[in-house]
């Protein structure tokens, strides 16, 4: 009986053995370098992760900061103000920002993206009828226009009747740009905001808010295009015959007068008041300025510049 338990306890320990034996071939198999032969794929092929220190930590952009704490100016009349850091996206100022505001021609930086997501520059538009008044391109009956020159009326003349040619000429037709136009709002996140034009005429339910304006507004500067058109103060473009012309003058009366103010889009109706979205840059630092339901949106926007750039200092925090 011993015999037997001794056999017995021999055969586990042997088969124990052998089992771990085999444990440690896998192991050393799995571990060892793999390298490919003819005709066979790597079960588990070598990978290396070193090139990953190497990859540069992103450095926050400058965070803008009132060190002074110093409230802007109290002549302000503006019934909203959003005023918007644009390289760090930081808030600078806000006032009744998410209020759905009439944004009359501010409208139009809408109207120049979905074009040129839309349409070629280079394509030519046939002038169709049209009964806009108000701020003209004073575009001719039947004129073959491109859509770039079209787009110089309606950034820097606010031409309306180079507003509605560019929906006319969607294939879908006007009501067929306007959805265009909703759609591209939810793309980027305009939370307050709702097209029924592409002038920006007062209708009860088109409506944008300063905050998402200026949302609208930087999107806008990304399209070189547009960036390159709102900082021009005057133009004169043609027709493809060269048998039309139109001298443009920007209705942007701080273009040209206000250091560092590059544009970039009006917009005044009976019931919107004076709107105004205002690019300024100085020091290597971009802001963006909407005022709406202004009483004097030049003096508005005068008065926010010189208070963001004496109060405010851009400090960089690192990782």
């Amino acid at each position: 009986m011993s015999r037997l338990f001794r056999s017995k306890r021999y055969w586990w320990i042997e088969r124990r053995e052998y089992v771990i034996f085999l444990f440690i071939i896998a192991l050393l198999i799995l571990i060892s370098p793999q390298k490919e032969r003819q005709g066979s794929v790597t079960a588990f092929p070598s990978i290396s992760f070193g090139s990953l220190e190497h990859l540069p930590i992103p450095t926050p952009a400058p965070y803008p900061v009132n060190i002074a704490q110093t409230p802007p100016p109290s002549e302000i009349t503006a019934h909203a103000v959003y005023i918007v850091d644009d390289g760090s996206g930081v808030s600078l100022y806000a006032k009744n920002e998410t209020i759905p505001l009439p944004p009359a021609s501010t409208t139009k930086l809408m109207t120049a993206m979905v074009a040129l997501d839309v349409y070629d520059p280079s394509d030519i538009v046939s002038v169709k009828p049209s009964t806009a008044g108000g701020q003209l391109m004073r575009l001719i009956l039947n004129e073959r226009i491109t859509v770039e020159n079209l787009l110089y009326g309606i950034l820097i003349q606010s031409g309306n009747d180079a507003a509605e040619q560019l929906a006319f000429h969607h294939p879908e037709g006007y009501h067929g740009f306007v959805r265009v136009m909703n759609e591209k709002a939810r793309s980027i996140y305009l939370e307050h905001s709702l097209f029924t034009n592409v002038v920006g005429w007062d209708e009860s339910t088109h409506r944008m808010s300063a905050k998402d304006l200026a949302r609208l507004a930087r999107v806008a500067l990304t399209y070189p295009l547009i960036k390159k058109m709102v900082s021009i103060p005057e133009i004169t473009v043609s027709d493809v015959d060269y048998t039309v012309f139109h001298k443009l003058k920007t209705t942007n009366q701080l273009l040209g007068k206000v250091p560092g103010v590059s544009g970039i889009k009006t917009g005044f109706t009976q019931e919107a008041g004076q709107n105004l979205v205002t690019l300024v840059e100085r020091d290597g630092r971009r802001v963006i300025i909407v005022v709406m339901r202004s009483q004097d949106r030049f003096a508005d926007t005068t008065a926010l510049i010189d208070w963001v750039f004496k109060n405010f200092q851009w400090v960089s925090y690192g990782i």
